[in-house]
């Protein structure tokens, strides 16, 4: 029998034999270090209940953020002679970095369920999706609802949407 965990930093599955319970080992995915659980038979997991009210609370900020984002960043691209054309242009991508933001909140808090359900979002613009990808890789400065998830994760959470919309 295996121990099976997911990465406190990138929430990817993990599958460790029995013999690696309660010892340290490095992610195969992220590369971080993580603490391998020692499960036993007979032990049983203690679970708190979850604050819903809290968990509707984040979202609502991150939301509140994502939102005010990108009113600055429309309004720092009509100050730059963004134009016309630059609104119009990015009407349909605004929708595609919000769910590829959301995505990447979700995979980084191992909100797995909801993640599936919104690649599937992301998958039906793929095009657009893969150039906005393209410049989140590229871009120093993540989306402020981004900002808390290590780099090297954020990074790694983005090559793995790119793989799975391709």
């Amino acid at each position: 029998m295996s121990i099976k965990f997911h990465c406190e930093h990138c929430g990817k599955k993990i599958d460790a034999p029995d013999t690696a319970g309660g010892k340290r080992g490095k992610c195969p995915a992220c590369h971080n270090k993580i603490y391998v659980p020692q499960m036993d038979a007979d032990d049983e997991l203690k679970l708190a209940p979850v604050d819903e009210t809290e968990e509707e609370r984040q979202k609502r900020l991150l939301n509140e953020t994502f939102q005010l984002t990108q009113h600055i960043l429309q309004e720092k691209g009509a100050a730059e002679g963004g134009g016309p054309a630059g609104p119009a242009a990015g009407a349909g991508d605004d929708e595609v970095t919000e769910a590829i933001v959301l995505y990447l909140r979700q995979m980084a808090d191992g909100d797995l369920d909801n993640a599936r359900q919104t690649v599937e979002t992301i998958a039906a613009h793929r095009r657009e999706a893969k150039g906005i990808l393209e410049q989140m890789a590229t871009s120093d400065p993540a989306a402020a609802a981004l900002q808390d998830i290590p780099p090297q994760v954020l990074s790694g959470l983005i090559r793995n949407l790119r793989t799975r919309i391709s």
